[in-house]
């Protein structure tokens, strides 16, 4: 099945405590549905020195469900992905305008 939502898209969150908030995406996790986007669902870990990094409380971007996040369209508005085969390729389009979705 085609990724309705890929890796650079600009994203609104729709559900939790960052509802409303938009964000890019730095990583999908197919397997487990999940996004992580810049800024969102941000988390505080505490970690043990090691040869590569230093101790301390970092606060880094955690998961979050593709349930939670919708694509948002020229107007920075939700909008639900579609598809649209032109000329034989298969491309992205936006639901609520129609127009196709770089990324």
């Amino acid at each position: 099945m085609a990724a309705k939502i890929k890796k650079g898209d600009k994203v609104v969150i729709l559900a939790g405590r960052d509802k409303g908030k938009t964000g890019e995406v730095l990583q999908v996790l197919p397997e487990e549905s999940r996004a992580i986007v810049q800024g969102i669902n941000l988390v505080r870990r505490h970690t043990k020195q090691t040869a590569s990094q230093e101790s301390g409380i970092f606060t880094k971007p955690a998961p979050i469900h593709l349930s939670n996040v919708a694509v948002a369209d020229a107007n920075g508005k939700p909008t639900r992905v579609g598809f649209q085969i032109k000329d034989g390729v298969k491309s992205r389009v936006a639901k609520s305008t129609g127009d196709a979705i770089d990324g």
